[in-house]
């Protein structure tokens, strides 16, 4: 088996994932801003949410709450890329 350099990039992906837990507990960037400006209040509740918070509602401990919401989003988005790929490569514009 051939080494591609997706591979890499997934693995890579998934520890950051493991690691999400030692980053900032401040707000993101984009939320951050809205608080700053005073409009996070206008803010609209998305139609539904996978992974509310970027936790798994139903793991007790936060760490690994968190964890495990960063590999599904990982897995999930992997996903959708590989398949995309995979589609464009057999309709040949890949």
């Amino acid at each position: 088996m051939k080494f591609k350099w997706w591979y890499g990039a997934l693995i890579l992906a998934l520890l950051l994932a493991i690691s999400s837990p030692l980053a900032s507990s401040s707000p993101d960037g984009l939320e951050r801003v809205a608080e700053d400006k005073g409009f996070i209040g206008a803010a609209l509740e998305p139609f539904f949410k996978i992974l509310p918070d970027y936790v798994i509602p139903c793991v007790t401990n936060e760490a690994l709450a968190t964890i495990l919401a960063g590999i599904v989003g990982t897995l999930i988005l992997f996903g959708i890329g590989y398949g995309l790929a995979r589609l464009l490569r057999a309709k040949g514009e890949a």
